[in-house]
């Protein structure tokens, strides 16, 4: 477990200069060096033209350099200088044409004059050229060379899938996109707090759960892997995450799963709770990532997305303004740290039965002070709450919530309180 932020942001950094698509060599390379420290994780490859519910895995594309050319020959726009210039998924292409022929192929922001836009065309044949419109706005009448030296043609999706056993077969299950080029909150902040996660999570040694951890193109990578996984999924998954927009120190954020009400719901209102009470909640109307495939009809997984700024909602997102100055150390620990209590939850939640009739006599077992005043309650006052409320009804979450602690809290008392035998599992 990182003991501060500065090893994600490495790692986060380390991934960052990568040409990342739904296919293709740059998402294979990132996959690479995140089974560096993963070995156990398994690449996936899915053949072009694979039938993944309504959708068809596209042809895979790659890029080798993409450059535009002023009327004076000197190179405006070069690929080699920032991978969002270009359209992801563009076609090759090596033209001359004219400025105003130029500009249907030509994408910027007016309202962000100096943001580049990342813009994809990944199920339509187009070629195009992302620049800042303040750039935009300079380029003079004349004759441009476009080129843009690309492959598009059958070849494979590719995914990265790890499991790690634990005593019960039931999985808690995260899930994380890894498709976007060089963005740092919408695209690295969630491969990077996965990959620390599942390193953290080997080296638990009691854990109940087994986890299921994937690192995926988003949108069509999520239904191949549903098609693929569909009923082992249903049948075993109690709680899951998916893992976006993690590293910025701005705010928290909450996406629940459809049907509002699961574990994971559960955990990540009680962690952010107690974590950043001012947390943002948003509705299932709000989403936009594979909670979409995840919670969808048919499919109906307990997938919730805890956040820090959701994607869409700060004024960087698909630009290349989201940059280090976005991601902080801090930001991705936090995005860390909260996950980790989620999971840490749903390991100790239980339900729990006092053992004894009446209230225990907590002093001499050391548990309660022996010299009474009145302070004396308020050092044991949360032991002697979930003594109260442990009637067998309730399980330990919902026991955190009626006594307004952080089930993290609770988790070491439950511990000593099973040690002297006045707390059992039921």
């Amino acid at each position: 477990m990182p003991d501060s932020g500065q090893a994600l942001l490495d790692f986060a950094r380390q991934l960052f200069p990568i040409c990342r698509s739904i296919t293709g060599n740059g998402l294979r390379q990132t996959l690479a060096i995140i089974q560096e420290r993963l070995p156990e994780m398994q690449i996936h490859e899915v053949a072009s033209g694979t039938q993944a519910f309504d959708w068809i895995v596209p042809d895979e594309w790659n890029i080798r350099d993409a450059y535009l050319l002023d009327p004076e020959g000197r190179k405006i726009i070069d690929f080699q200088q920032n991978n969002l210039h270009v359209v992801n998924y563009s076609a090759p292409i090596d033209i001359t044409l004219d400025l105003e022929q130029l500009q249907s192929h030509l994408h910027s922001l007016p309202d962000e004059p100096n943001a580049i836009p990342y813009v994809t065309s990944y199920y339509e044949k187009r070629w195009g050229f992302c620049l800042s419109d303040r750039q935009r706005s300079q380029l003079k009448p004349g004759n441009y060379r476009a080129v843009i030296d690309s492959s598009l043609e059958p070849g494979h999706l590719t995914y990265g899938e790890l499991l790690i056993p634990g005593t019960k077969s039931e999985e808690i299950f995260l899930s994380t996109y890894v498709c976007h080029p060089s963005m740092a909150n919408n695209e690295l902040s969630g491969p990077t707090v996965a990959t620390f996660l599942a390193s953290w999570l080997q080296q638990w040694g009691e854990r109940k759960y087994s986890y299921r951890i994937v690192f995926i193109p988003e949108t069509i990578g999520s239904l191949v892997y549903l098609s693929r996984n569909l009923a082992v999924m249903q049948k075993r998954i109690q709680a899951g995450f998916n893992l976006t927009c993690l590293g910025d120190d701005r705010c928290y954020s909450y996406l629940p799963s459809r049907q509002e009400d699961s574990l994971a719901d559960r955990v990540v209102q009680h962690v952010l709770c107690h974590t950043d009470p001012a947390y943002h909640r948003y509705s299932f109307l709000d989403r936009g990532s594979d909670e979409r495939q995840y919670c969808s009809p048919g499919i109906d997984l307990p997938v919730a997305s805890l956040m820090r700024s959701k994607y869409g909602s700060y004024p960087e997102y698909h630009t290349s303004l989201d940059n280090f100055e976005v991601v902080t150390a801090e930001g991705l620990l936090g995005g860390f740290t909260a996950l980790r209590r989620c999971i840490e939850a749903i390991e100790g939640n239980e339900r729990l039965k006092i053992t004894v009739q009446g209230e225990p006599q907590l002093g001499r077992r050391g548990l309660y002070p022996t010299l009474s005043n009145k302070t004396s309650a308020a050092s044991t006052r949360s032991l002697m709450h979930l003594l109260a409320y442990a009637d067998g009804n309730r399980d330990l979450l919902d026991i955190a919530e009626k006594i307004a602690t952080p089930i993290w809290e609770l988790l070491p008392l439950v511990q000593t309180l099973k040690s002297h035998k006045l707390l059992a599992s039921i």
